[in-house]
């Protein structure tokens, strides 16, 4: 990805956008089940949303995350659960995965009040699961056919973290749709919400140009970094993970 396609103010499609996005080492990885209980409900469940032009499943970025909590959670149920959307150059339809993950974490929390969800998500993703955790429908913003509202409050309590990787920040979000409402972490999940961005990563980094820093979550020590967090929310004591530089280790704010 050019220092030109990047530039901020520069005119660039949203097509070509998401196929720079596509191009900055998305790989598939399996849908994760970690020590999963077949017949009984898990101690702690991910919903994750993948990214841009990832198979379905939670993506490589999110197979790293689940596999490194379920490292630090020896003897606990972990399942995975991969948010069902279409991670296309349409962006609008990010919110057929906002519905789905709605829909999952509704109904992990009626069938298993005892489990643990954690939500999270990568890039398109981020988005998500971001959007999932919203307290109020922007102002003059029309909600899709298959988004009634924001959670109910009740839910909040079963969802001990969550865990954006690569978010996409209002400059990237206004290029791939400019419609789309801001990305704001509703005020029941910002304390237990942990924001990573690699340093230079263009999607979520002011200014960056490095298109691999987007693809480096898998493996360059957050998805460790972000585990440990969740651990901490779980109530476990959490490991120390190396640590790399970020834009935003922790943000509360968003």
């Amino acid at each position: 990805m050019s220092a030109s396609l990047l530039a901020r103010g520069g005119k660039v499609s949203q097509a070509a956008v998401f196929a720079a996005l596509a191009v900055a080492g998305l790989m598939a990885g399996p849908v994760a089940t970690a020590n999963a209980a077949d017949d009984s409900c898990a101690a702690v469940e991910v919903v994750f949303a993948r990214g841009t032009f990832e198979t379905p499943g939670v993506g490589a970025t999110g197979q790293a995350f689940v596999d490194a909590l379920s490292a630090r959670l020896p003897g606990k149920t972990v399942q995975a659960y991969g948010v069902n959307y279409p991670a296309s150059l349409n962006f609008g339809q990010a919110a057929d995965g906002v519905a789905d993950a709605v829909n999952k974490i509704e109904a992990i929390t009626a069938a298993c009040p005892a489990t643990k969800i954690v939500l999270g998500g990568y890039s398109q993703g981020a988005a998500v699961a971001g959007y999932t955790t919203s307290s109020a429908v922007p102002a003059g913003f029309a909600l899709p056919a298959s988004i009634s509202g924001p959670m109910p409050t009740s839910v909040a309590s079963h969802v001990a973290a969550v865990a954006l990787f690569g978010t996409p920040d209002d400059w990237f979000l206004g290029l791939a749709d400019r419609s789309a409402p801001p990305i704001s972490i509703g005020d029941l999940y910002a304390g237990k919400t942990i924001q990573l961005c690699a340093a230079g990563d263009p999607v979520c980094f002011p200014g960056g140009l490095d298109r691999s820093a987007h693809s480096s979550y898998k493996s360059n020590g957050m998805a460790d970094q972000a585990a440990d967090f969740v651990v901490s929310k779980l109530g476990g004591a959490a490991q120390a993970a190396t640590l790399v530089q970020t834009a935003a280790e922790v943000d509360h704010t968003n």
